[in-house]
């Protein structure tokens, strides 16, 4: 039986779905999120919800779920708490109760599906696939075995997550994200595609790039660089991919103090590195870190700076000093920057 065919027999028998989305949802994830839920609905689930914790910040992601209008529902533990057998819940673009998300550890799990490296993924149906390129490709696929309706928001959504996860079929694409976006391609609508590419930029996301852009150290072709303290998380990706795109750099690094925590987003191109577990071995006994060979990213609370005054001036150069240690070690750099900004002459 196929993966497409058992996920269906598997939601026939269940009445109700809850869909948990990842920590600060992509469109990858949301359009995952999407598709499963028209599938649930044609094996006959009726009441399927979409939950999710944390921000939708980027502004691509505001407008993925504003011009597709995607219903959402902040997280809810006791939805996925004690539930009956007829329901059922579903991760995906994540896989571990815990990790990425606020679901209490050891929670059942009924579907998982997903293409980010993990470990220790138990549920009723597994589709774990780490080299696709993105979670909205295996979508695709079940999408198309099972013949569903493609309407043109279903397929806007699919394409978009696509494009987007793999940077433009440029970073980790394989030949199933190609064949899915043929079959994608004449159900779309372009003009809502052209809006999702190129929504308006916050200020804060502005200065927080230009920020990483003052701060940029190099070291031979890893790039380690930090926005500060900012609200805006998802400038810490946008100013990676453009980090990263500097002549001679093959690995960018960049952290920043958000909220509690200190989020770090990673981009290479160098075969010798994988980041993803660069940074899970840098940082993984003080947070969460890792991802794939090429995009990876991390949390670290601030709790391990107990000592520190949480709001004093001092608390950034403590987190700059600690951090660029660890990434200098484990990527094992020169002590020693190649390219720190010239200080300005007054």
């Amino acid at each position: 039986m196929s993966n497409a065919a058992s996920l269906r027999e598997l939601l026939a028998e269940g009445e109700e779905l809850t869909i948990v989305c990842h920590n600060n949802p992509d469109p990858d994830c949301l359009a995952s999120a999407l598709a499963l839920g028209r599938i649930a609905a044609a094996a006959g689930i009726e009441d399927h919800h979409i939950l999710y914790s944390g921000e939708i910040s980027h502004q691509q992601n505001r407008a993925f779920v504003n011009l597709l209008d995607i219903d959402l529902r902040p997280f809810d533990a006791d939805a996925v708490r004690d539930r009956p057998d007829e329901s059922l819940l579903a991760f995906v673009d994540h896989a571990v109760p815990g990790a990425n998300n606020r679901v209490p550890e050891a929670t059942p799990i009924d579907i998982v599906i997903d293409h980010h490296p993990a470990e220790g993924i138990e549920a009723r149906f597994v589709d774990h696939r780490e080299a696709i390129g993105a979670t909205a490709t295996i979508l695709t696929e079940y999408v198309r075995a099972l013949e569903l309706d493609l309407d043109l928001t279903l397929a806007t959504a699919l394409m978009f997550a696509i494009r987007r996860e793999t940077l433009g079929f440029l970073r980790g694409v394989t030949a199933e994200e190609y064949e899915a976006a043929k079959y994608l391609h004449g159900h779309a609508d372009r003009d809502l595609l052209k809006q999702l590419s190129s929504p308006s930029v916050s200020g804060a996301t502005v200065d927080a790039i230009a920020t990483a852009i003052e701060n940029r150290e190099i070291r031979g072709a890893v790039l380690i660089s930090h926005v500060g303290r900012t609200s805006e998380r998802d400038a810490l990706p946008q100013a990676a991919d453009y980090l990263a795109s500097l002549e001679g750099v093959e690995t960018a690094v960049v952290f920043g103090i958000i909220d509690e925590s200190i989020q770090l987003s990673a981009r290479s191109t160098d075969s010798r590195v994988h980041i993803g577990n660069a940074l899970h071995a840098a940082f993984a006994d003080v947070g969460s870190a890792g991802g794939h060979r090429e995009m990876a990213g991390g949390e670290i609370p601030l709790g391990i700076f107990a000592d520190a005054d949480l709001d004093g001036p001092d608390l950034l150069a403590i987190v700059e000093q600690i951090v660029t240690a660890r990434l200098v070690e484990e990527l094992q750099l020169s002590e020693q920057s190649d390219d720190r900004p010239a200080p300005s002459e007054e």
